[in-house]
């Protein structure tokens, strides 16, 4: 029995050793162009998993009779958004439109439709995020209207202006906002994988629409509605952690350009989060699984650049920050958001881009290169006043042309019933 547990455990190594080989022969004859486009598409696989993170986060923190509706929402949002950014939205940021032969999008190994993939999962983000601030009291379809303006639209132009080079002069030369920050304070906005970008732009976002909504019934009578689920809380939040992998790493574009070093920074301020909220909120499950997320949000933008020691850090700042502002937010200003988007990802977000700044620091952190801080306060307070202007603007004219909230009856009986005519569990309304 032993022999032949030997044999049996000798294949198994000699089989796994032939399988590496053979897939590293397989890797190092691929084209650099073959390669990149299977990097982005896992990327994007990734990143598309995480809008499962934002159903399920949702879906554990609203009430029953209104789980239906985060998902319809979220999965919603996601087609609309997929058509428009095909559409409007890459062509706006990139510069590049796929209205031609199919012929011609297969050249190249697809790889510029495999970055559209992976850029599509970080403008679809957007209405995720917006999702959770305004849950449980507003109408469907306006929301969704507003939605896919500002994923095919208005993330686009900001996504432009910051990372890509759309925007020309008339003699021909480049006047996006890193030419800006290049020729003001003498160095760059580093934003990695989204930080400010995708994450602040979006929490800053839904600010103008939570407003305008006002508080859900009764919120402030009877104290906050209980978390529905926190099994499916944590799961949306481990949804979104794993995915956030694919986030981060893959914001490289080159198989050729990626890092470890984004990977472990990655992992230490999620780490990093949710120790931090584990120690203030003392113990507090719903807290836990949103510091790692925080922890994450804050180290995009220098995931590339910053020490493991300086990300662990960051990421616990982060933690801190949604553990309080929410607090502040939701007692003391009295915002209803529902999901504490702002805080999360608006606020943490912003911390984000300015903790880069501060940490991007060869001397002092031991950081990969150094990053210029007020480029990156520029671009962040940028992002915050662009954000809340253009919300307001377009949650106010919807709000007066269609209304963008459930009347009271609808809202009492639960969005699942009132919009889609389903409960999420219809035996116990038996």
């Amino acid at each position: 029995m032993r022999k032949n547990i030997i044999i049996f455990l000798g294949l198994f190594v000699s089989i796994g050793v032939f399988a590496s080989e053979v897939e590293l022969n397989v890797v190092g004859k691929a084209s650099p162009l073959a390669q990149d486009a299977v990097f982005l598409f896992l990327g994007a696989v990734l990143v598309f998993s995480m809008h499962a993170g934002f159903a399920f986060l949702e879906l554990g923190t609203v009430r029953k009779k209104n789980q239906v509706n985060a998902l319809q929402k979220i999965i919603t949002d996601w087609g609309i958004s997929t058509v428009l950014y095909f559409l409007i939205g890459y062509p706006i940021s990139h510069g590049i439109s796929f209205m031609t032969g199919a012929e011609k999008l297969y050249e190249r190994n697809g790889v510029e439709l495999m970055t559209f993939f992976f850029y599509l999962t970080f403008a679809a983000c957007i209405p995720a995020i917006i999702s959770g601030g305004i849950a449980e009291r507003a109408k469907f379809w306006p929301i969704v209207l507003c939605n896919a303006f500002l994923a095919g639209i208005v993330y686009p132009l900001f996504e432009g202006l910051a990372w890509f080079k759309y925007a020309f002069n008339h003699a021909g030369e480049s006047i996006y906002l890193q030419k800006f920050c290049e020729n003001m304070f003498g160095g760059q906005f580093v934003d990695f994988a989204g930080s400010v970008v995708v994450h602040s732009f979006g929490g800053w976002l839904a600010l103008p629409a939570i407003i305008l909504l006002g508080p859900r019934l009764k919120r402030y009578c009877n104290g906050a509605p209980a978390v529905s689920n926190i099994p499916l809380l944590a799961l949306g939040s481990w949804i979104l952690c794993i995915g956030w992998f694919g986030f981060n790493v893959v914001s490289a574009a080159k198989f050729s350009d990626a890092s470890g070093l984004v990977a472990v920074n990655s992992l230490m301020a999620m780490v990093g989060g949710l120790l931090a909220s584990v120690l203030v909120s003392r113990n507090d499950a719903g807290f836990t699984h949103n510091g790692a997320l925080a922890g994450l949000i804050a180290i995009c933008a220098g995931s590339a650049v910053v020490h493991p020691v300086a990300a662990f850090i960051i990421g616990a700042i982060g933690g801190l920050i949604f553990y309080f502002m929410f607090t502040v937010e939701t007692e003391r200003f009295k915002i209803d958001d529902v999901l504490g988007v702002w805080p999360l990802h608006g606020i943490v977000g912003s911390w984000g881009g300015i903790a880069a700044g501060i940490f991007g620091d060869v001397a002092l952190f031991g950081a990969k290169e150094d990053i210029n801080f007020m480029a990156q306060l520029f671009m962040t307070l940028f992002a915050i006043l662009f954000a809340v202007a253009i919300g307001f603007a377009v949650f106010g004219i919807i709000k007066l042309v269609f209304g963008i909230r459930l009347n009271e009856h609808d809202e009492l009986i639960g969005a699942d019933r009132a919009i889609h005519n389903i409960e999420a569990y219809p035996e116990e309304a038996i």
